[in-house]
């Protein structure tokens, strides 16, 4: 007999992003909680970590991006730059980073156009409910191809899943 609990494991499993290691990394662009707009091609020479996140200041995701810029030097000494992207506009970004002293940008995806191209929008469950929303999914990118998916994030230690 299958439980309520696997029913739900396989079903999450089945609307995580179709996106694979060694895919090209669908191009975007997006702008960030000051106006500045991030595109791709910006870190072809980098490794990018484009992390998208359901929504600001909630547990979970503060979590998360604290835990990244706890994390930030040496990130950046590994050779990652970091682009956090939620559904949140630039407003809400900007209190997010002032409110956590957050060093990397968070790209304002109102439209859903980065969401969606990454295939992270979905079906989710939350205490009995169930919605559509941002599935928490990391994405390692390097020269414009997909090195790395995290759709199980540790928010309280993502940092150490990025640098393995």
């Amino acid at each position: 007999m299958i439980t309520d609990y696997i029913l739900n494991k396989i079903m999450a499993d089945l609307v995580r992003t179709h996106l694979q290691n060694g895919d090209l990394a669908p191009s975007f662009e997006g702008v960030d909680q000051d106006g500045n707009s991030h595109q791709l091609s910006d870190y072809s020479q980098d490794k990018l970590v484009l992390f998208f996140y359901p929504k600001d200041n909630t547990p979970g995701c503060t979590a998360e991006v604290c835990n990244l810029r706890d994390n930030y030097a040496e990130l950046l000494k590994a050779g990652y730059k970091l682009l956090g992207v939620s559904a949140d506009t630039k407003r809400k970004h900007q209190n997010f980073i002032s409110k956590f002293d957050l060093p990397f940008p968070l790209l304002a995806d109102t439209d859903h156009m980065i969401i969606n191209a990454y295939g992270v929008w979905g079906r989710k469950k939350f205490m009995g409910r169930e919605f559509d929303g941002i599935l928490r999914t990391t994405f390692v990118i390097e020269g414009g191809k997909i090195k790395q998916v995290f759709d199980r994030v540790k928010t309280s230690d993502h940092a150490s899943q990025i640098m393995v």
